[in-house]
This record gives C-alpha cells, structure tokens and sequence, in this order.
C-alpha cells in the first residue's frame, strides 16, 4: 500500500521509492519498488560514470546474473534507485561506494543532466518510467581494477572502455551491453565528453579574449587626504578583512569554487589559454559568464586535481585515485546555500512542518540550509563531521539551517578581529560604533544593530561589509553574499544629493499606486557618495554603481534605507560605456541629451527608490508578509525595474515641483533609453538585465521608445511619461499584492529579448563597445 511522505514505510525489507508525476515532481506518495515497477509509476534514480581523462575511457560493469533487468550485461560505470525521502546526490555517492567500493566526496560529482527513460521488458511485466539523474566522476588516470571492491549481488566485473567504442557498440545495439539510445538525449554524455577533449585550443583562445574586450579595465584613484593618520591605520585592517570576505563570498558561490580559483592562479602562467582562463575567472570570481546569461567558459576539465588515496582499495605501487574537482555546466540556481539537489518542493515541504522562529530561520537572509543525510553520510564515511550536524533536529525531514555564524566561522572569527582593531583606531564615533558592532554581528548573526549603525555613519571613511546582496540566490532570493565597499566620502556631492532623501515621503504618498497600499511613515534615507578605494566580496562582473541598504525588512520599516553612491565608478561607466553606446544607438536629434548629469541624477534616484513602495505586506487573505517572501526567485528582477521605472517618475515628479532643473527632462529619458541596452547586455539571467528588458519592452510597446528606419532609437516624448506611469502602477501593485503569478506573467511577456532589443545589441557588437567596466 503507498504511504504519504513524512510518514515511515512499513518495516519491510523491500525498499520504497518516492512516486513522482510525469514531470518528475513529488507527489507526496512512496511505494514499494516491485509496485512501482508493477504499475508503471514515475520515480527517480541516479547513474553514475567514471571516466578517465588519460586514456578518454568509460568505466563500465557487467550487472550480476541475479539482476530482474538486463542481467549479465555491461552497464553504467554505477547506477540506482532513490530510495523514498533520500536525495540525488547522496544516493550517487552511496551507490559508488556499495557497488564498486569507492568513496568520494561530493566536489567529485558533476551534474549533467537528467534522462527520463520510459520502457516496458519481461513482456509487459516490469514497467521503467524513471527520472535519472546522470553523474560525471572525471579521474587523472583509470583507477586500477585491483583497486575496486564489487558488490556481488549487484556487479560481477567491470572493465574500461573508449568513449568513442562504446558509443559505437551501443549505436548497433550489440546484445552484450545494456541498450542505450546514444542518438537520442543520452547521446549527451558522449558529446559532453568530446566538446570537452576535442576542442580547438585556439578558438577557445578567441572566444576568451572576445569575451574580455567587452569589459574595460578602470584604474581608479581617491584623495586620501581628508583622512586622519588614525584612519589611515584603519584602512590597513579593513582591506584585510574584506579580503577574508571576498573568501567567504567564492565559497558561497559554489562549494569547489575556492579550490577552483587556487588553481587557475596557481596555473595562470602555464600557457597563453590558461592565463585567458585566469584573467576572465577574476572578473566573474565562478566559472559562469555574468554577461553570457551565466553560461559557463570552463568545464570540469579545467578544474583542479585532487589526490584521495583513501577512496579505494590499497594497490601496490599506486599512489591513489585523482580526480577533477567537479562544478556543473549550469549555474546552480541556489549558489551554495542549499543542498545542490535540493528542489524547491523539498523545500517548501520542510518548511511547512517547521514552528514560525524554525521557518524564520529557514527563510533567514544569514543562513544556509544542509542535509543531516549528507552530515551523517561524511561522518560515517571519514570519522569525523564539520561540526554542522549540532542541530536540533525538528523534523522527519532531511533539511536544516545553519547560521552563517557557524557555517563561515573559522573566515568570521578572523575578520571580527580586524575589524574590531579597526574600530579601536577609527577617529569617528559613528565609525567606531559601526566597526563594533560590525564584529559582533559576524559571531552572534544578528546584523540588526549594525545595520542601524551604518545607516548613520557619518564618517570621512565610508565602508560597507557584511552579508547584504541576494541576487546569487536565484532559487529563492532568501540568503545574502558577503562583500565590502571601502571608500572616501565627497562631502559636496553628498550635500548636493540630500534633496532625494528629504522627499522620499512625498514621493510615497504619490506614487502611482492605490492608496490603500502606501506606507505613512518612510523614513528619510541617507545618501553619501563616495569615491571607491577597494572592493571585495560579491563585486563579480559588471561593477555596481550604486547600493542601498540594508535589505531587511524589519529595518526598512522601521528606519528606511540608506544610500551609497560610487561617484568615481559611475563616471568611468558614463565615458566608456554608456556615451559610447548612445553614439551608435540613439538617433543623432538626441544624442545631445545624453550627460553625465542626468545619467548620475536617475542612478541616485534608483537607489533612492528601493526604499519606497510595498515591502512589508499584507496578503488578500489576511496574513502578514513581505514581497521578498512572496516573490521569491523573482523579487530581485522586480525590484531592480521598480527602482528603475519609478526612479523615472520620481524625477518628473520633482521636476514639476521645481525641485530639480527642466533641462532634466528630456535628457533622463535618452539616458535611460541608452541604459537599456547597456543593462541588457549583462544577459536576461541576470536582475538588471532582465528588469531593464522588460522595462524597454513595455515602453517600446505603449510607442515611447521608437526603432527609426536607421536602426537608431529615440524617444517619444508626448507618450513617454504615460508608459512610466503605467508601468510603475503595474509593478508596484504585483508587489503590494505579493502576486508572484502576475510578476511571472509579466516578465514572460515584456522580460524577454525581442527583435528590437536584438537589433541595437548586433550593432554594438559589430563595433565592439565595452559592456562594463571592471576594477584593476
């Protein structure tokens, strides 16, 4: 009988799986295996291969005569069922370990894709509908056959093979291996592999420096100056510890991204690709493209090479198995802050049992969420665990959260030290208070009061670091990514741009959005401009311009947001980017318009913008919420294009009060016009890009935006206000509502690269425009 999930199977020696739909969801039911297999049902396993990079072979084993498939037959290198409640990855690294008797940790494990196999043998009596999870285990050299210690109720031998000869075998559906259609999906394995080891070194050198010219390398300086000798002093200890959290920031990307990036450096000066592989890798800190929609420019076989000589049987004279750290072809949408096969029904499920403090932490911006499976799998494996399965266990579910206090603590600890010394040296009391209880915060998690304390920094050295950005989280938008900005305040530019905050309540009470949904009591929000020195952290690809913290809610209602302007980085955007652009992009009556003013006027005003509009809600049916919770992956998208959209209308609106010049008027909309296709060349997969996208679509379509004959763009002026207008209603109210169907729905239709938003981007790149600027 099939039991619901959460609950135990039956004491039974026959083994449970999880029944799926044909989508490869969870349906909450498990059931036996011979049910599953009798009726048909959807299920889930894993197939693991090992293959050797030296001789380019497949380790492959003949299934034992006892098998009720395919018995006797050469197979996968390893492969088997997920058993009901466990997970993908783990159930690869046990199968490995019973079928062939080699442990491996998960770094060896590369994702490649999933193949749905749907068949019917022992004349209509086993029936296979199953979602496979196929893995990759690259190793330096075979491992020794000597070395294997095979599982005789599964496996009776194994041998290696070329690639290629098998590939051939399974093609004419030689009766001694298992079948496999190599000419349908599965034949993904074999073309992976080739792409990979037959690949041109040449191109592969193009194709880098071709993605390097986009950007353009900016040294930039500040005038220290205004800084007093025990400032100075300071300084010293806060690059040290914003190096430590550009550490932490590579771990949080992906769990073999430091080893990753300790040996490209290691390797830069190898060969004239590798130092391409090197240089590219520093501006994107992972080995996904932030401008090519995270599309990954290395593969496993650029990756590092680790020694275990403990992962198989001892062999005379053999030093041991090396393998390729693994990292997958696709980004993972949840960075490392989730279980790499952790979907987000599993999540929500674990949620849903959980008390409100479990579930707060679960959705906490300053925790990652692990497996007590794969914590009790490495202490069974290695003797000994990291210390993260000292949890309480609140659940039947394998899912809990750790605070980033734990999790980074060895990186956390040392940067609290330096911090503090900082602050014993800092001249300013606001400064000091900040550094304080900066440190406090990184060994307790509570980043309330620090946030306070930099929102009211007042300081001739300005700095920013912590845990703040969500946007690696793409799963969910929860967790934040640690970074530092360290820089010198421009004392008159930040009395220049007091006007923005000063008005941020005005600007709320009129916003186009139903009064019933506006907030009464926003707080003024603080703006300093600052001159960067030194960034670290999630600063990766195409260098922001502009912050504005902190992104807790509590803090957002109760004290507002404050604001960080990189006055030197938006000036080199302006001159090697975005004039560029609108000299090839907008139509020559309006390329006039386009100044460092009113470009550097609506980025304030951006930034200005996320503090206003919903952001703590409250849903039809009642319930308390806020837009993050609601929206979830999709947040950050909509919120970029709020505060780019609204920043436009907040502009005209103080330009009717005659607070700002009417010479802005025309100006902001060209520069934004030209902003746009800047934006989208960051790639759809990205915020900015995505938000930017639909923000064009939506006002090309209302007829603000005009493609001429010329494939040049201009503005409409008599519509453009309008289509501001309308698309401000439009996201303000998705996000009062917390309608995550409606934000789908409108980036599905406006979020998109249509033929326009193609035309201007082929005309860049015949004349090869820098797409960002990046830090020396």
């Amino acid at each position: 009988m099939p039991v619901a999930e959460g609950d135990a199977p039956p004491t039974t020696q026959e083994e449970y799986f999880d029944v799926l739909t044909k989508t490869g969801q969870k349906t909450g039911i498990s059931k036996p295996r011979g049910d599953v297999h009798r009726d048909g049902d959807y299920h889930r396993a894993v197939h693991v291969w090992i293959f050797a990079e030296s001789t380019q072979e497949l380790l492959i084993q003949r299934r034992a005569d006892c098998k009720d498939s395919w018995a006797g037959l050469w197979d996968i290198s390893s492969a088997g069922h997920i058993s009901a409640g466990d997970s993908s990855l783990i159930t690869a690294r046990r199968e490995l370990q019973e079928e062939l008797g080699i442990v491996l940790p998960k770094d060896a494990f590369e994702m490649l894709f999933v193949f749905l196999q749907e068949c019917v043998t022992n004349d209509g009596k086993f029936i296979n509908n199953e979602f496979n999870d196929v893995y990759l285990v690259t190793t330096v050299d075979p491992i020794p056959l000597e070395a294997f210690t095979l599982q005789e109720t599964e496996v009776s031998a194994v041998k290696y093979i070329s690639y290629e000869d098998y590939r051939s075998l399974l093609a004419e559906e030689d009766p001694k291996y298992v079948p496999c259609d190599v000419n349908g999906q599965y034949g993904q394995l074999f073309d992976i592999i080739a792409r990979r080891y037959k690949g041109n070194t040449i191109d592969r050198n193009l194709s880098l420096q071709k993605q390097l010219k986009r950007y353009a390398p900016v040294s930039l300086s500040a005038e220290l100056t205004g800084l007093t000798e025990a400032d100075r002093e300071a300084l010293v200890f806060l690059i040290m510890a914003a190096a430590i959290v550009d550490q932490i920031f590579y771990l949080q990307v992906w769990y073999s991204n430091p080893v990753l990036r300790e040996w490209l450096k290691e390797h830069a000066d190898a060969s004239q690709l590798d130092k391409l592989k090197w240089m590219y890798y520093v501006i994107d800190k992972s080995p996904w493209s932030s401008l090519d929609e995270n599309e990954a420019f290395l593969t496993t076989a650029d990756s590092a090479i680790k020694l275990l000589p403990e992962a198989t049987r001892p062999v005379t004279g053999w030093k041991g198995l090396e393998y390729k750290v693994a990292f997958p072809v696709l980004k993972p949408p949840g960075a490392n802050f989730y279980p790499p096969d952790m979907d987000k029904v599993e999540f929500e499920l674990w949620k849903k049992s959980l008390t409100e403090d479990q579930k707060q932490a679960a959705t906490s911006f300053f925790t990652v969420i692990k497996r007590q499976s794969e914590s009790s799998l490495d202490s069974s494996l290695y003797g000994s665990t990291d210390g993260s399965i000292k949890h309480s266990v609140t659940s039947t579910h394998d899912l809990y959260s750790v605070p980033f206090s734990q999790e980074y603590n060895a990186f956390l600890t040392q940067a609290a030290d330096l911090v503090h010394k900082a602050g014993d040296l800092a001249s300013s009391p606001s400064l000091k208070r900040f550094f304080h209880s900066k440190a406090d915060a990184f060994l307790s998690n509570d980043y309330y009061d620090s946030d306070i304390a930099w929102m009211e920094l007042d300081s001739k050295l300005d700095v920013t670091i912590g845990p703040y950005e969500t946007y690696e989280d793409a799963l969910f938008g929860y967790k934040a990514t640690f970074e530092a900005f360290i820089g010198v305040r421009d004392d008159k530019a930040t009395a220049q741009v007091k006007l923005f905050g000063d008005n941020l309540q005005v600007l709320e009470q009129n916003l186009p959005l139903d009064n019933v949904y506006k907030s009464r009591d926003v707080i003024s929000a603080p703006i300093r401009v600052i001159d960067l020195i030194y960034n670290a952290g999630d600063v990766k690809g195409p260098q922001t311009a502009a912050f504005n913290l902190p992104n807790d809610e509590r803090i957002v209602k109760d004290r507002g947001t404050s604001m960080v302007m990189l006055k030197n980085i938006s000036e080199a955007r302006f001159k090697h980017i975005l004039q560029p652009i609108a000299d090839v992009c907008i139509t020559k009556e309006q390329q006039e318009l386009v100044d460092f003013e009113s470009f550097f006027t609506h980025t304030i005003c951006h930034e200005c913008c996320h503090g206003i509009g919903p952001h703590s809600i409250t849903l039809p049916d009642g319930r308390k919420s806020t837009v993050r919770l609601e929206l979830q992956e999709l947040h950050s998208v909509l919120e970029e294009a709020k505060a780019d959209i609204v920043g436009l209308w907040a502009l005209k609106f103080l330009i009717d009060k005659d607070l700002l010049p009417k010479s802005l008027l025309k100006s902001m909309y060209v520069c934004f016009l030209a902003g746009c296709f800047r934006s989208v060349r960051f790639g759809l997969e990205e915020a900015h890009g995505k938000g930017q996208a639909l923000q064009f679509n939506w006002l090309y379509v209302e007829g603000a935006f005009i493609l001429n004959p010329d494939e040049t763009f201009s503005v409409d002026f008599t519509k453009v206000e309008g289509a501001v207008e309308t698309l401000s209603r439009a996201i303000l109210t998705i996000q009062a509502k917390g309608d995550k169907e409606a934000a789908n729905v409108l980036l599905q239709k406006h979020g998109i690269l249509t033929d326009p938003l193609k035309v201007a981007l082929q005309k860049l790149e015949k004349i090869q425009i820098m797409r960002q600027t990046w830090l020396r």
